[in-house]
């Protein structure tokens, strides 16, 4: 498994040559800021995209002109703007999965009274597109538009079990990012857990992610889809039998969904 292991080590985001180069800094500034909502000064950003501090400057005075970032008031550290919310929002109202995927969710979140999520695999990331809290108190964090690793999350692997391994290799940035003391970075052993979920139809989270939390998650369609929905649990709350009976559930959602989505047509 070395060559699987070594595969995506050093593997970066490169600029294509087609590519406009003030353009696809405005973009390199948005993903930055909008990869876990912090709040960055010009110093780190320049350093993180490796830019001129004056070349960035000038352009993060026009995005904040056009409402795309924020200063903070003491006028040091940028963030998102609202444009970017709104741009946000018009990409979860126009599409497709969606829109027709709350009635779905919420009766999934009422059938467990537990947190359930459609997620997007994006690169080597999930992105949550819908969430439904749990009815309990003590429950996980979670919010649209967050990104996790698609190796430690079960959305990732219940989309990333559609795959045959060596497409799986070329998706993920090897080696894999241990998250808590759980997360499988093993590639036989990650490979493995992918192969069982494609085997039974359903794929875990076992405390990967997030310690004490166990997540259950099923893939939109049959094929090679980019969505799945989960629904995820303390584990005080999802011992084996229980995850057993919201993994059902789980695909019975998961099958209604695409269903609808088939309805539709090519989306």
């Amino acid at each position: 498994m070395e060559s699987v292991a070594s595969a995506g080590r050093g593997r970066g985001p490169e600029r294509k040559p087609e590519e406009v180069k003030s353009a696809a800094r405005v973009l390199e500034v948005l993903e930055l800021l909008g990869a876990d909502g912090a709040r960055l000064s010009l110093a780190e950003m320049a350093a993180s995209m490796a830019v001129p501090k004056s070349s960035l400057h000038a352009i993060l005075r026009t995005m904040q002109a056009r409402g795309w970032v924020d200063l903070d008031p003491s006028g040091t550290r940028y963030s998102l703007g609202l444009k970017a919310l709104l741009t946000g929002t018009a990409y979860l109202e126009g599409d497709d999965v969606t829109s027709l995927a709350g009635p779905v969710l919420d009766a999934l979140a009422e059938e467990t009274g537990e947190a359930v999520h459609l997620g997007r695999l994006d690169g080597t990331h999930v992105v949550y597109l819908a969430k439904r809290e749990s009815r309990h108190a003590l429950r996980m964090y979670s919010a649209v538009g967050r990104r996790l690793p698609a190796h430690a999350t079960g959305l990732g692997k219940a989309v990333l079990a559609q795959y045959d391994p060596a497409e799986v290799q070329r998706r993920l940035d090897w080696p894999l990012e241990r998250l808590t003391p759980d997360t499988v970075v093993d590639p036989e052993e990650f490979l493995a857990q992918l192969a069982e979920a494609r085997l039974r139809g359903w794929a875990a989270d076992d405390g990967e992610n997030s310690v004490d939390i166990r997540c259950v998650a099923v893939a939109l369609g049959s094929g090679q889809g980019e969505d799945a929905i989960s629904c995820s649990a303390p584990k005080s709350r999802m011992d084996d039998a229980r995850m057993e009976e919201i993994a059902q559930a789980v695909t019975e959602a998961a099958h209604s969904l695409s269903t609808l989505l088939k309805r539709l047509g090519p989306h």
